[in-house]
């Protein structure tokens, strides 16, 4: 029986695919529980049409997410910490420092998409790298410097 899978089956496929599967699996497992509906030629028709409204959304999602991607990797981030003798900061720079700064600088970025290694505990440039959504990374400048 040909099906039009509604929601993502690992060993299936994805949504939208139109795949072949056993008349007693379809009728007693996937049917039942709303994973599938039949491959009739009107179904077809409209998952075509939710297909392109996803796709145009999804692109639109990714040129939005390239824009922040450009605007952050142009920005350079001053954040001041106290320092001790030699040049030796108290505590560390951490994600979320870097997160809130740029939260007050009107970006929306979750300090999970923040990669650091390890906290900053020097003073200095820093390149950090934001992981977007949909794989679009940024650099970003972190400029450490002395807390007056």
């Amino acid at each position: 029986m040909q099906v039009i899978i509604r929601k993502k089956i690992e060993k299936l496929g994805d949504i939208g695919d139109i795949i072949n599967v056993k008349d007693g699996y379809a009728r007693n497992y996937l049917l039942p529980r709303g994973y599938v509906v039949k491959a009739t030629p009107g179904n077809i028709k409209e998952v075509e049409l939710i297909k392109s409204q996803i796709k145009k959304r999804n692109d639109k999602k990714i040129n939005n997410q390239k824009e922040l991607a450009k605007k952050i990797s142009q920005l350079k981030i001053n954040i001041p910490v106290k320092v001790g003798e030699d040049n030796q900061i108290f505590g560390s720079v951490t994600s979320a420092n870097i997160s809130e700064y740029l939260i007050e600088k009107g970006f929306e970025v979750n300090k999970k998409s923040i990669k650091l290694d390890d906290p900053i505990k020097s003073l200095g440039i820093h390149n950090v790298i934001l992981k977007l959504d949909d794989g679009i990374e940024s650099t970003l400048k972190v400029y450490v410097i002395k807390e007056i």
